[in-house]
């Protein structure tokens, strides 16, 4: 596949990471210096749903988004990481429709007032992008700002918002931990560090209870008006249709468009955040969302694209990025859903890299996968080689082989096959990265 060219913003960045500094130091210090050079952007923002948590981030934002445009509102957007292309962090609000991914000129200009303003001084490229993210922002008026974080949360770049109108902790779990602690307990304590004094906070669903409790604990320290889902609100499955329910009352919605059980959670703190921002949720506007909603990368079904043509006909091809045992556990549940209502052999296309914990994502579909086929990944340097990634899953009780590329592995895939048995369902992901790569060469980037 040929490489797209580099726009003028793609190569500014290129430029800039060679300021990064040396090791990874999480601080705030470098972004408040920056941001005072270019006029505090990050105090002049409208307000602001800051999301995070360790899975679920960008599924919350996204129903958020949806449900803040179902009412005609203007929603700027703040995401990490892109998938294809580096534009795909910010999407610019348009009153009375959807907003739209920046433009490169206007990409470029904020990179290049943003280098100016840094002088050559050692910053991330996370950094950077952040202090464009307010630039972005602050100059382009919209109704509401969702800005998700990067990692972790207390020394995140985008936690030198000092009032969003609330602050959202999403599921958590293990990850990132040489970062953010190696217990849940302290990974909750780091994401816990983007609620603010006296200000809302929603937390969503918690697989760990430890996890809860820190997140519950930090909110009442600092006074926080917080709700918690599944006691405070909640959402589940009831003949076909999602039954919404908080202290306000019941909302009947159609099913989520994003496939997936963990959706309605994700769903319903969507919902309780953008109640909590001050922000009404009527059962039609939260009924438009729910059928509108879309998020990129994360079980995304593959119908057309030129990787298709090394597919077996008539199989059912996902994408999705996540990439840790928690989000292993919630995919593999998808997956078993979509098996309960129509039966085909499950294929895993999985690459990952060398700060996740590769065993514990593959062992959440050892009892549903005939077969995983390991690959590698463009545009990274901490890729698991693919032989190495076929042991991990060998250890986790599945049956592994590593191939070149994703369109062997679907070759291979095709030539497996018994044309008397169902057409396979092939799950591709395990990271990102690998995400962002097949939807470059399948011609079918994020919009």
């Amino acid at each position: 596949m040929t490489e797209p060219a580099f726009s003028e913003a793609e190569q500014v960045i290129e430029e800039l990471m060679g300021l990064h500094p040396k090791g990874f130091d999480l601080s705030l210090d470098r972004i408040r210096r920056l941001l005072e050079g270019l006029g505090n952007p990050h105090l002049r923002l409208p307000p602001v749903i800051h999301v995070a948590g360790t899975n679920g981030k960008g599924s919350v934002t996204a129903f958020c988004r949806a449900l803040l445009e179902a009412q005609g509102l203007s929603v700027h957007v703040h995401t990490s990481p892109h998938l294809v292309r580096w534009h795909e962090r910010y999407r610019i609000g348009v009153r009375g429709g959807q907003g739209q991914l920046v433009e490169d000129a206007d990409f470029a200009g904020a990179l290049h007032r943003v280098a100016e303003a840094n002088g050559g001084q050692q910053i991330t490229v996370f950094e950077i992008l952040t202090a464009v993210t307010f630039l972005l922002f602050s100059e382009k008026p919209a109704d509401v700002a969702i800005i998700e974080v990067g990692l972790g949360g207390r020394f995140d770049a985008t936690n030198v918002i000092e009032k969003p109108a609330v602050s959202v902790i999403m599921p958590i779990s293990l990850d990132h931990q040489p970062y953010l602690g190696d217990r849940v307990e302290l990974i909750a304590a780091e994401k816990a560090g983007i609620m603010k004094r006296g200000l809302p906070v929603v937390i969503g669903h918690q697989e760990y209870e430890s996890a809860r409790d820190v997140l519950v604990t930090t909110a009442e320290r600092l006074g926080c008006p917080h709700v918690v889902y599944a006691q405070d609100f909640s959402a589940h499955e009831e003949f076909g249709r999602l039954v919404y329910q908080d202290e306000f009352g019941l909302l009947d919605l159609s099913l989520p468009r994003l496939p997936g059980r963990h959706q309605f959670a994700n769903a319903a703190a969507a919902i309780r955040a953008v109640k909590a921002a001050g922000f009404p949720v009527t059962e039609a506007i939260a009924e438009k969302a729910m059928t509108s909603v879309e998020w990129p990368g994360r079980l995304q079904r593959m119908t057309e694209g030129l990787l298709m043509a090394h597919a077996p006909e008539g199989a059912e091809i996902w994408v999705d990025g996540g990439h840790n045992p928690g989000a292993g556990e919630v995919i593999a549940e998808a997956m078993a859903g979509f098996e309960e209502r129509q039966s085909r052999p499950l294929y895993l296309v999985t690459g990952m890299i060398n700060t996740k914990d590769p065993v514990g994502y593959f062992k959440a579909f050892a009892d549903i996968a005939q077969h995983v086929f390991t690959v590698p990944i463009r545009g990274t340097d901490a890729a698991i080689d693919p032989v190495v990634l076929a042991h991990a899953a060998f250890d986790a009780g599945l049956v592994a082989s590593p191939v070149s590329s994703v369109a062997e592995a679907l070759d291979e895939i095709r030539e497996r096959i018994d044309p008397d048995q169902p057409a396979p369902r092939i799950l591709i992901g395990g990271s990102l990265y690998l995400v962002g790569n097949v939807l470059a060469d399948n011609g079918t980037p994020p919009k």
